[in-house]
C-alpha cells in the first residue's frame, strides 16, 4: 500500500523502506518461543542453516540483491527523530517482503531495500529504553511461557499495534503509511489476519504456489482487513 502511494505521488515506487514499529502492547506465548528454541538447536546441529537464517534473500531462490541493513543494533535516526532497537519479528518479515517483490516481479525494483526496527523516542530517554529493550529480548529466557501459555484472553482483548512504513525517494521525497490494528497483534489480530486470508483465498485465482499473501492476494485482502479485522490502513 506504500508503494501504491508512492507511485500515485511520485511515478515510481519507493527503492528504500523502512518499517518502524511506534507502539505495541501484547504478549508471547509458549508456542513461539518453543519455535525459537527449535530454530536454535537446528542451528546448532546444522551450521549450514545459519546463512539462510541471517539471508534476506533465502525465500528469493536465484536472486540476490543488495546488501540490507542489519537491524541489530541499537541507532538513532535523525529523518525520524527517533533512538531505533532491534524488532524481534524482522528476520521473518523482511525476507517475506522480498519474496513478495520476486514473486510480483520485483515492481519495487531489483535493488529494493528494507529493513524493521522499533522506535523508542528521541534524547537520553530514548536511547535507554532502546537498549533496554536490546537486553532484554520477549523470549528466549528462563522465565519463557509453556507450550500450551500466553496472554490471557484480557491482555488478548486490550492488545494493539502501530507500524510506520517511510519510503524514501531518491530525490529526497518521503512518503509515509501508517498500519494499525486492534488486539494483541501475535495472539488477537493474526488469528484474523489468518481467517480473512483464507476467505480472500476461496476468491483468487492463484494456481499451486507457496507464495505471500502481499502476491497472491494483495489489495483484495487489504479491503477484507479493513473491513472485517479492525486493521487500518492509511497515508499520513
Amino acid at each position: 500500500m506504500l508503494q501504491k502511494e508512492a507511485v500515485a505521488r511520485f511515478g515510481r515506487p519507493a527503492l528504500r523502506v523502512k518499517g518502524r514499529m511506534r507502539g505495541m502492547k501484547g504478549g508471547a506465548s509458549g508456542g513461539t518461543a518453543a519455535s525459537l528454541k527449535a530454530t536454535l538447536a537446528a542451528m546448532g546441529k546444522d551450521p549450514s542453516l545459519i546463512p539462510l537464517i541471517q539471508s534476506a534473500f533465502c525465500l528469493t531462490p536465484g536472486f540476490e540483491g543488495p546488501a540490507q541493513p542489519a537491524g541489530n543494533t541499537v541507532q538513532y535516526d535523525a529523518a525520524l527523530d527517533s533512538w531505533e532497537t532491534p524488532f524481534i519479528m524482522a528476520a521473518i518479515n523482511t525476507k517475506n517482503v522480498h519474496r513478495t517483490n520476486a514473486l510480483l516481479g520485483h515492481p519495487w525494483g531489483t535493488d529494493f531495500v528494507y529493513d524493521e526496527m522499533v522506535l523508542t523516542g528521541p534524547g537520553d530517554q530514548g536511547k535507554a529504553i532502546a537498549e533496554h529493550l536490546a537486553k532484554t529480548p520477549m523470549i528466549g529466557r528462563p522465565d519463557d511461557p509453556q507450550p500450551g501459555e500466553g496472554p490471557s484472553p484480557e491482555e488478548r482483548e486490550t492488545g494493539f499495534y502501530d507500524v510506520l512504513f517511510v519510503g524514501e525517494m531518491p530525490d529526497g521525497e518521503v512518503v509515509r503509511y501508517g498500519v494499525k490494528g486492534r488486539y494483541d497483534p501475535g495472539y488477537g489480530s493474526t488469528s484474523r489476519m489468518i481467517s480473512e486470508t483464507a476467505i480472500a483465498l476461496l476468491s483468487s485465482t492463484a494456481g499451486g504456489v507457496i507464495g505471500t499473501p502481499g502476491a497472491i492476494l494483495g489489495e483484495a485482502l487489504v479491503e477484507r482487513l479493513r473491513d472485517h479485522a479492525e486493521i487500518t490502513f492509511s497515508a499520513e
